[in-house]
């Protein structure tokens, strides 16, 4: 059924992204977001939280100027012309430089990711590719973002493996199309199944993305029983952190929605941390598209406080 849904809510964004919105001043900050933790430097080696946000607007839209405004800056950002389809044309393009010049609460430079839907492994593989090139092969030969973010992909490893090694295949082709494109290009793969994955996408030398979406639901689902236990499940069924298999504390991403005020975003964070998540964004918005504005507390009380964290 949560994959139905996922499914739907695909469909829902895209419809609901069939007209771009005017442009619309970023806001200023407010007292309340100085309301909150300063960050602590974080010792070397020593896992954190980092603030990832998909931003399902478009290149005008206020959220995506709230964003380029915020600082510290959030560490990853998804842009989504059209679920991924629409021309990441020279408007894109300069918002995604915008974004990319904003420095994170580690020092870090924002790090802004296409989307790209899949179907759960569905989608033709050379449909999923030239999404991939709609951002990767521009008409001026520069790259405006840092990798893909792969949606509505499987959590199972398919028979004789053979889903995973289609989102390896996938993986294997944003290295090489960055590459040829920028040698010295960091590229960062994401794989957002939505919920635990199968332990079988991140064995070293198949693994398939660098970080992966292990929840996307409420804050109902995720302080209840709609956290499944783990990041990662294996072939028995048996659902874990996964943190053996990360050993840099980055490779799992939660996102939360319908979270209710600023205290809950916090506690939400906090879980993230705890439960092995390197990544994770709470937003008070709800379906049928959460990601489509900022949230009331704004972006700069996620940042500093998951600066805090670690």
């Amino acid at each position: 059924m949560a994959r139905v849904v996922k499914a739907l809510c695909a469909v829902l964004v895209t419809s609901l992204l069939a007209a771009p919105a005017p442009a619309v001043p970023a806001s200023a900050g407010t007292a309340a977001e100085e309301a909150v933790p300063a960050p602590r430097p974080r010792t070397a080696g020593v896992r954190g939280l980092e603030i990832g946000v998909p931003a399902y607007a478009w290149a005008g839209d206020r959220m995506l100027g709230d964003l380029v405004a915020t600082t510290p800056a959030a560490s990853v950002v998804v842009l989504n012309p059209g679920n991924g389809d629409a021309p990441f044309d020279s408007r894109w393009q300069a918002r995604a430089d915008a974004l990319r010049a904003g420095t994170t609460a580690t020092g870090e430079k924002t790090k802004v990711l296409g989307y790209v839907h899949t179907d759960h492994g569905n989608r033709d593989i050379d449909a999923v590719k030239a999404s991939v090139d709609n951002y990767l092969k521009t008409r001026d030969g520069r790259l405006h973002v840092d990798g893909i973010f792969f949606d509505v992909v499987s959590r199972d490893c398919g028979p004789g493996n053979a889903t995973r090694d289609h989102y390896a295949q996938l993986r294997a082709y944003v290295q090489e199309t960055m590459n040829a494109a920028d040698p010295t290009a960091a590229d960062l793969v994401v794989d957002n199944p939505g919920t635990a994955i199968a332990d079988c996408y991140l064995e070293p030398d198949h693994r398939t993305a660098d970080v992966f979406v292990t929840f996307e639901d409420t804050y109902a689902a995720y302080t209840g029983d709609g956290w499944l236990g783990g990041n990662v499940f294996s072939e028995s069924g048996d659902y874990r952190a996964g943190t053996e298999l990360d050993p840099s504390g980055t490779a799992f991403w939660h996102l939360v929605h319908a979270v209710p005020d600023a205290t809950a975003m916090r506690s939400t964070l906090r879980t993230a941390f705890d439960r092995g998540a390197g990544y994770a964004y709470a937003t008070g918005t709800r379906m049928p598209n959460p990601w489509d504005e900022s949230p009331s507390w704004k972006y700069r009380s996620q940042t500093l406080y998951a600066a805090t964290l670690g």
